[in-house]
């Protein structure tokens, strides 16, 4: 049996009456760090993550895979074996059922029509640190109703009534559940009520994240039970014996933003530089002196302080911190949707001052003196390549959503 310590969860704060759907400078993988970063929120500093994997339809394609960028924008050390998959509900079921203990198994919905939205869980270390999942059952069976292009367009065959007489049907009817279940992943809500004992609660995504958002939404249930997650003709059942811990990071919902693109060059990626600022600028570390201590981002070979040359080494930076100034951007840019701002924060506890993207918000409402917290974005594609670094998230957003660092809720 596996034990759950926590599920965390994320929303991007742009959508409507459909769900969520992505904001300019967000992915799968920003998306990913984001439920990860949740759900580790509450762990300790004895926290030994050993394994991740990362399910999504939409895995973004880098030869070598997207470890690298994941592990530093969580935060977990480099050595940290990473699994990448392309799939659903089951998929994520099937990881989280053989997981061993110090494995974070996060699922996320990036497509650009939406709705998305990531969750993620962590499974415990210690006997009794959580609550325990069980697998029920699965059934594997192929109905290629979506499939992916070489090209990475996606074809859509969808056929309600093929789906839900010859795929779901028959995967539920083969796994011959002991009881009904109290929550499903992968489904329409109509269906999903037909499905469950009670009125099971609204999930805001149906693909590989529905999975996890339904742990998590066992806390509106009051109790555990049968979970079940289904994706075309193939499903996945657990059982949980309890109500997991859950961090959310879901802000208040706001009208996707009117942004124009301009046609043009895109700057190119220089991968010298890309190697060279890796580690500092997604890990959010500077340059500490090792001659006298003093901090800059990014590292600099010449200490501005004494000007010692013998070295320096990374060093965490405050996540935290206050708005020096901020400018709104509406001047046209290839590879930039319009208008932007562009806010110098002075960080927490630290005399460093950073420039970043504001993010989460409409362009223009960020005001001197405004807090927020640093989160990571993916602030341009260059050549191909995504570019992450991070962006200030305000925290007039996360009041009106009623949310705090770490909040449960």
């Amino acid at each position: 049996m596996t034990t759950v310590a926590a599920v965390g969860t994320y929303l991007p704060p742009w959508g409507g009456a459909r769900g969520r759907v992505l904001g300019p400078d967000e992915d799968a993988l920003t998306l990913a760090v984001a439920a990860a970063r949740a759900a580790l929120a509450g762990a300790g500093p004895e926290l030994d993550v050993r394994r991740v994997f990362f399910v999504t339809r939409e895995l973004p394609l880098l030869v070598g895979g997207n470890g690298a960028a994941l592990l530093a924008g969580i935060g977990l050390p480099d050595d940290v074996s990473v699994v990448e998959q392309v799939g659903g509900g089951p998929a994520v079921f099937d990881a989280l059922a053989g997981a061993e203990a110090g494995t974070l198994v996060v699922g996320v919905d990036a497509a650009e029509t939406g709705p998305v939205g990531a969750a993620a869980v962590l499974v415990a270390v210690g006997v009794g640190d959580g609550v325990g999942v069980e697998l029920v059952g699965r059934v594997v069976r192929s109905l290629p109703v979506h499939s992916r292009e070489t090209g990475g367009g996606v074809r859509d065959y969808s056929d309600a009534r093929l789906e839900r007489e010859r795929g779901v049907g028959v995967a539920i009817e083969r796994l011959d559940l002991p009881d009904k279940p109290v929550v499903v992943a992968g489904l329409p809500a109509k269906q999903a009520r037909a499905l469950c004992a009670g009125v099971p609660p609204t999930l805001p995504t149906t693909g590989a994240s529905a999975a996890l958002f339904a742990l998590a939404a066992l806390v509106e249930v009051g109790a555990g039970g049968l979970v079940l997650a289904v994706e075309q003709g193939s499903a996945t059942a657990l059982r949980v014996d309890g109500v997991p811990t859950v961090h959310r990071d879901e802000p208040a919902l706001l009208a996707p933003e009117k942004l124009t693109r301009t046609p043009g060059p895109d700057i190119a990626i220089s991968l010298a530089a890309y190697e060279r600022a890796f580690d500092a600028k997604l890990r959010w570390d500077a340059g500490k002196c090792d001659a006298c201590g003093t901090l800059a981002l990014p590292p600099r070979r010449r200490c501005i302080n004494c000007g010692s040359e013998d070295g320096w080494s990374l060093t965490p930076l405050p996540r935290t911190g206050e708005v020096y100034t901020i400018v709104t951007v509406h001047v046209p840019v290839p590879g930039l949707p319009t208008p932007y701002s562009l806010a110098i924060v002075q960080l927490d506890d630290v005399e460093v001052r950073a420039l970043v993207k504001v993010t989460g918000a409409p362009a223009g409402t960020v005001q001197i003196g405004d807090r927020g917290r640093l989160v990571l974005r993916r602030v341009a594609v260059r050549s191909g390549i995504p570019d992450y670094g991070y962006a200030l998230y305000p925290d007039t957003a996360d009041a009106a959503a009623g949310v705090t660092e770490g909040a449960v809720r």
